[in-house]
């Protein structure tokens, strides 16, 4: 078996290979690839390279704990790429990804808290250079196949620890209430249980720095009452309106940290709002465009892909090609510019949501066809790799918002913790880590 490392991390590190009649042991320099022989090959040791300083320190008394973890390699699964399993406690989180029958390549990553990534990041970044992942129709869990987008076991707690940041609310009245709707299917929650969830999330001490962007979109047609209930439901909830950021313009992170950005796709011209501010507040949404759109939100330029209405599950290499090239910023681009890109799709009959998302069949063994969410995430490890070894500018610079169903499927292939990585990837001098 051929194998080829990626360090993806800023250390030095030693790689084992451990095989049942050999071990092969590599250094891999910070940010470099080395490649190392084995057959068959069942596990990986991972242990930070200890310099000479190190060696001194502990000879002098002050003893330095190697840090190390050991994983297995699933190699003979057929999936084209995979997290490998490793202890919840690793320093690491480990990608597998087949480049050939007998060649893999191992990406390994510094392991990020995706309960609280933002508050590693500096407060001047403005909302548009960061990449936010996302959640499309983020309370449909029921519905299936055409409403549910959502698995059951990703409630909103979840989805806010996993480090999702843009959650799509979409609400109906009932009874003088509003009810997470998606279409004309029921959701079930109230809008109430998601604000009181958010508040938790946004006061809890060690999430307190981070920050939600919440879409809001009305699924029922009494405009005027609509916008008059998502205001007093915002002011009677824990918080309030100060909890909430409601300037028609992006804010820079440190601005808004433990506070929801409202992204109003309701409310007309904000009449009964106070200085009729509603948040950032889209003058058009072209529906199922196929191209995306435009707009302006004072100085930014928003570019947006929602094209839902594919004509089957044939189209999703399509569906990826134009959902990801408008999330490669331009590293020298005089303006500023948030891409927002929906990752899911729906039309009836051949592309529900969990198709479209999952896949169809059994892709890794050639009998089916592989979703939007495995070919995005191999894209975003192609990303990676194509990253100059010596060349820090070369750096992929993946930003924006990214809005998915059914997000830590397929089962290993989580694409929130690569897409959480691209934040401190491919940055500006003036994006320093704080």
């Amino acid at each position: 078996m051929h194998f080829t490392i990626s360090n993806q991390t800023q250390d030095d590190l030693h790689c084992t290979l451990k095989g049942a009649a050999q071990e092969d042991r590599v250094l891999v320099r910070a940010h470099s690839k080395s490649i190392s022989f084995s057959q068959k090959c069942s596990l990986l040791k991972v242990s930070r390279h200890t310099c000479q300083d190190n060696a001194t320190k502990e000879h002098e008394g002050s003893p330095i704990s190697p840090v190390s973890v050991t994983m297995r390699l699933d190699v003979d699964a057929a999936a084209r790429w995979k997290i490998v399993n490793a202890p919840a406690d690793s320093e690491w989180i480990v990608y597998r990804k087949k480049l050939s029958r007998k060649h893999h390549c191992l990406f390994i990553f510094p392991r990020r808290d995706t309960s609280r990534f933002l508050s590693l990041l500096p407060d001047a970044i403005p909302l548009s250079s960061l990449m936010l992942p996302g959640t499309h129709d983020t309370m449909a869990f029921y519905g299936w196949p055409i409403a549910q987008c959502q698995s059951l076991r990703t409630s909103l707690e979840r989805q806010l620890h996993s480090g999702i940041r843009v959650l799509d609310i979409r609400l109906a009245i009932v009874d003088s209430h509003l009810i997470s709707y998606h279409g004309i299917f029921p959701e079930r929650a109230l809008f109430a249980e998601i604000l009181s969830t958010v508040h938790t999330f946004l006061t809890t001490p060690s999430t307190s720095r981070e920050t939600i962007v919440m879409s809001i979109k009305q699924e029922d047609s009494d405009a005027q009452r609509f916008n008059k209930l998502v205001r007093q439901e915002i002011v009677a909830s824990p918080g309030g309106l100060g909890m909430w950021y409601l300037e028609n313009r992006l804010p820079t992170l440190g601005e808004v940290r433990g506070k929801v950005v409202m992204f109003s796709r309701f409310g007309g011209n904000g009449h009964g709002w106070d200085n009729e501010a509603i948040g950032i507040h889209p003058p058009i949404w072209p529906d199922n465009d196929r191209l995306g759109f435009t707009w302006n939100c004072q100085d930014v330029l928003v570019q947006t892909h929602d094209w839902y209405a594919i004509p089957s599950f044939l189209s999703i290499p399509e569906k990826v090609v134009l959902s990801t090239n408008i999330l490669v910023a331009s590293r020298d681009s005089p303006s500023l510019t948030l891409s927002i890109s929906f990752l899911s799709a729906l039309s009836m009959p051949l592309a529900f949501p969990p198709t479209i998302a999952r896949g169809l069949g059994w892709p890794q063994w050639g009998i089916g066809f592989e979703g939007v969410n495995a070919r995005v995430g191999k894209w975003l490890l192609d990303q990676f790799d194509e990253r100059g070894e010596t060349d820090v500018d070369a750096e992929p610079r993946i930003r924006g918002w990214a809005l998915m169903d059914f997000y830590e499927d397929p089962i290993g292939q989580s694409v929130v913790p690569l897409l959480v990585e691209c934040n401190f990837r491919g940055r500006k001098c003036e994006e320093a880590e704080v």
